[in-house]
């Protein structure tokens, strides 16, 4: 079991720590979700029955451990808010329309459902079936959310223009 985890922490804590980071918008709550993902998730290790969804149980546990600690904040409220973390941009080799730091803000500036939908399709490059299950929403809704998600965010890079493309900009779903 300890080689398993081993594999869970080398293999995907970089892109748990992203989501995370992404999710709590500060590197020390990024980093505080993200060890106790792990810490959790190493007395389940044998729950883990298919390898090949482990990065799919990570972060359904991350936004299950998310929802808990914004639970927790609501009930005592923090004394006073931390600098925004930066997020990575998604590589896409091609021409940018904006620069990493508009896109960054604008996804920091976006309401939690459109961020974390975002953040899952675009950056971790999961697919709606694995964001369905992450989030525990209908695939319907997944793509309603994506869609929305990329209006909302389209209207604060250019507020003037917004042209809703319709439907995923990646063809293949997986």
């Amino acid at each position: 079991m300890d080689d398993v985890f081993q594999e869970l922490v080398d293999g995907f804590y970089a892109d748990v720590y992203r989501f995370a980071l992404s999710l709590a918008r500060n590197p020390d709550d990024a980093c505080d979700l993200t060890q106790q993902v792990y810490a959790n998730t190493a007395g389940r290790i044998h729950q883990l029955r298919d390898r090949t969804k482990a990065k799919s149980w990570l972060f359904t546990a991350l936004y299950r451990e998310f929802l808990k600690s914004k639970a927790r904040e609501k009930r005592q409220p923090l004394a006073e808010e931390e600098e925004i973390a930066k997020l990575e941009a998604p590589a896409d080799g091609g021409e940018q329309m904006v620069s990493h730091a508009e896109l960054r803000d604008a996804l920091l500036r976006l309401e939690e459902p459109h961020r974390v939908i975002l953040t899952l399709f675009y950056m971790d490059q999961i697919s709606y079936k694995e964001i369905a299950a992450i989030l525990d929403i209908p695939i319907g809704t997944v793509m309603s959310r994506l869609a929305r998600a990329k209006d909302a965010l389209r209207a604060l890079i250019n507020p003037g223009n917004i042209n809703r493309s319709g439907g995923s900009d990646r063809k293949n779903q997986r």
